[in-house]
């Protein structure tokens, strides 16, 4: 079905800036707005469970329309706001690969996506806060959404689905966050979340398609800046694109760095989406399951049209999974592996890379399963 498209002319912004360029009190004209735009995503509910970022409230908080990407200005902000509660993680020159490697697995719960989660968190207003927050995942967005509402003292519930890993479930409820296993799987658990956030009222913390949580994620790409200053290449790895959406945005100004997207060819919700022009549903089916997201954000179509995009197959998954383990000692999982692959594979062109280790959440019986494989 066709969605029209609905152009609104907003009133200028009369509101109490806060800290978060993001996160504003908006005036009683931008409020009548939001309910404006409120009504046509309720008409259209297949686009609002794609993305549920606006809600007819006085108090936008870390509310933003799906138009407004971040800026460099935002993800420098994210930095700010993070601090010292994340770590910086190391930059590991590999001769047998050939290349340098940021290792994300360092980061606290695993991942880089407690980058993004605890940006979202900290940007909350104190009602948004006292109403608590809801996220979906099934592995390193919902730990890390956990970790970041412990960090600021919110209630937390986290849609998960049957047959998700246990040891991912078990590391989610260890940050205190309370579990809906109601779904069957990935599309059921997105129904799930727009009937749980109309029943409990909580927001929303994307794990990939919120202007906050890209910014989050985009100081990544401002480490790596710092850290190879004479890199020509980052190499992504890509799900449902909020990490390459904030590293492209942090350096998309670069004079010499290119940003490349990879996905596995199994997971292509990013190529399929920039193919078709929108949001597009697949069904994901990698072994790369830290990438399977069922669709690309709708910031991500936008921030990464232009960008070069490689896919890469499951073998080649899992060859960059064991030279990452056997010779580079890093035990990723096999998401964490795929920038490695493209690079092994000979579908880079490029003097000094930059590949994203983005995680280490493996389940042992599938690292042992991949690493037993000649």
């Amino acid at each position: 079905m066709d969605i029209p498209v609905i152009v609104i002319s907003c009133p200028p912004f009369r509101g109490e800036l806060k800290p978060n360029a993001a996160a504003v009190t908006a005036s009683a004209s931008t409020t009548s707005m939001a309910r404006v735009v409120l009504r046509f995503f309720t008409f259209f509910p297949s686009v609002c469970r794609l993305t549920r970022l606006i809600r007819p409230t006085g108090d936008y908080g870390s509310y933003v329309t799906a138009l407004e990407l971040p800026t460099r200005e935002d993800v420098e902000r994210a930095r700010a706001t993070i601090g010292d509660r994340l770590a910086r993680t190391p930059m590991l020159a590999n001769r047998t690969i050939g290349a340098r490697l940021k290792a994300e697995l360092f980061q606290r719960t695993g991942s880089f996506k407690s980058r993004g989660a605890l940006n979202k968190m900290s940007s909350l207003s104190e009602e948004e806060k006292r109403g608590g927050v809801i996220a979906i995942s099934a592995g390193n967005h919902a730990q890390a959404a956990a970790f970041a509402a412990a960090v600021e003292h919110v209630d937390a519930l986290v849609v998960m689905w049957q047959g998700a890993s246990e040891q991912k479930i078990a590391a989610t409820r260890g940050y205190g966050a309370r579990i809906d296993l109601e779904a069957s799987g990935p599309g059921d658990a997105f129904d799930r979340l727009h009937d749980l956030i109309e029943e409990t009222g909580r927001t929303l913390v994307h794990p990939f398609d919120d202007p906050l949580v890209i910014a989050g994620a985009g100081t990544v790409g401002l480490e790596i800046e710092e850290q190879a200053p004479d890199a020509d290449v980052v190499v992504v790895p890509v799900g449902g694109g909020g990490l390459i959406s904030g590293i492209q945005t942090a350096l998309a100004e670069h004079p010499t760095i290119r940003v490349i997207a990879v996905e596995p060819e199994t997971s292509t919700a990013l190529h399929t989406g920039l193919e078709q022009g929108e949001p597009a549903h697949v069904t994901p089916s990698s072994i790369a399951d830290g990438l399977n997201a069922p669709f690309a954000g709708t910031h991500a179509l936008e921030i990464c049209r232009s960008l070069e995009r490689v896919l890469v197959t499951e073998e080649e998954i899992e060859h960059a999974f064991r030279m990452l383990y056997q010779r580079a000692k890093l035990a990723v999982e096999p998401a964490g592996a795929a920038a490695t692959a493209a690079w092994l594979a000979g579908k880079i062109d490029a003097r000094n890379p930059v590949l994203l280790a983005s995680g280490g959440n493996v389940a042992g019986q599938t690292a042992a399963a991949i690493l037993a494989r000649p």
